[in-house]
């Protein structure tokens, strides 16, 4: 069956419990599968399409909720990728991990509509754009599908997000766009319960930015509720934070976040160290 439709109305059920904690259980957890050779956690780069397939079903058989393909770096400075190359990339290990778990969630993660509407014939679940559907063909893609989002807030694009990013209420503006962007979405039809916020820590913020949206996340559920997912791993304000320049010894940092992110009630953590994470959750699920 296509990958268009297995969003509407009967997987719906399924997507909203997947983006949505319950009052027993902690944060859903997306795994990332960068397709990319130029991520900035070098570890997670993917170099083949069995290596690809073979670390997403290991996602989900260590509890991953989502796992979150991507073909084009967003790190700060990052080069551009064709639209071809990214379809190359993604749509291969999609269809494979499709077919090798008919029930698991996909997302994709892209800014470009003719790749997530690629990745949806494919068989996924969610698009995750990181430039929050300021594309219009990308809300046609949405609300043509029904299908779950991620809308990610970033200031100006990978290439120039760092440049100086301003705010007068950080934490307030980027709420608000969010807001209204998922307002829309509603307005014209898409359920509120597909729609996922993500403030987008480290993406067009300084370090002060960043610690302010993740205190202040209460910001961003609207009077509707939406689900809230936090993208923190191994980043910058991990780095700053412990005095780790190098992103592969930021998982204790990256994993108490995690345990902030518990406490808080937020809905869905992207990370790179699924099993770490689960057994963080596990842990803190039972003596909480």
């Amino acid at each position: 069956m296509s990958g268009t439709f297995r969003p509407l109305i009967v997987h719906r059920s399924r997507i909203s419990a997947a983006l949505h904690r319950d009052e027993t259980e902690s944060c859903r957890v997306m795994g990332i599968l960068n397709i990319t050779p130029d991520s900035f956690h070098q570890e997670s780069r993917q170099s083949t399409l069995e290596v690809a397939v073979k670390a997403g079903l290991r996602m989900w058989q260590q509890g991953a909720t989502w796992v979150d393909v991507g073909g084009e770096s967003t790190r700060p400075n990052a080069n551009p990728v064709s639209i071809e190359e990214e379809i190359e990339r993604v749509i291969p290990v999609i269809e494979a991990l499709r077919a090798a778990n008919a029930e698991g969630l996909i997302s994709i993660d892209t800014r470009r509509p003719q790749v997530a509407q690629a990745a949806l014939d494919a068989g996924a679940d969610l698009i995750n754009d990181v430039s929050g559907l300021r594309d219009p063909e990308m809300v046609k893609i949405v609300l043509d599908s029904g299908c779950g989002v991620c809308i990610m807030h970033m200031q100006g694009t990978p290439q120039t997000m760092q440049n100086q990013p301003t705010y007068e209420d950080c934490a307030r503006e980027v709420s608000s766009q969010l807001l209204e962007t998922a307002r829309g979405l509603v307005a014209a039809g898409h359920p509120p319960e597909c729609i996922v916020l993500d403030p987008g820590i480290g993406f067009g913020k300084t370090f002060d930015h960043n610690i302010e949206l993740l205190q202040r996340h209460e910001l961003f559920r609207g009077v509707e509720g939406f689900a809230v997912l936090w993208g923190v791993s191994r980043k910058s304000i991990i780095g700053t934070l412990t005095g780790h320049a190098n992103p592969s010894e930021r998982l204790s940092g990256t994993l108490a976040v995690a345990s902030l992110a518990h406490f808080e009630r937020i809905d869905v953590v992207r990370v790179h160290d699924v099993q770490e994470h689960i057994d963080v959750f596990n842990v803190l699920n039972a003596l909480d």
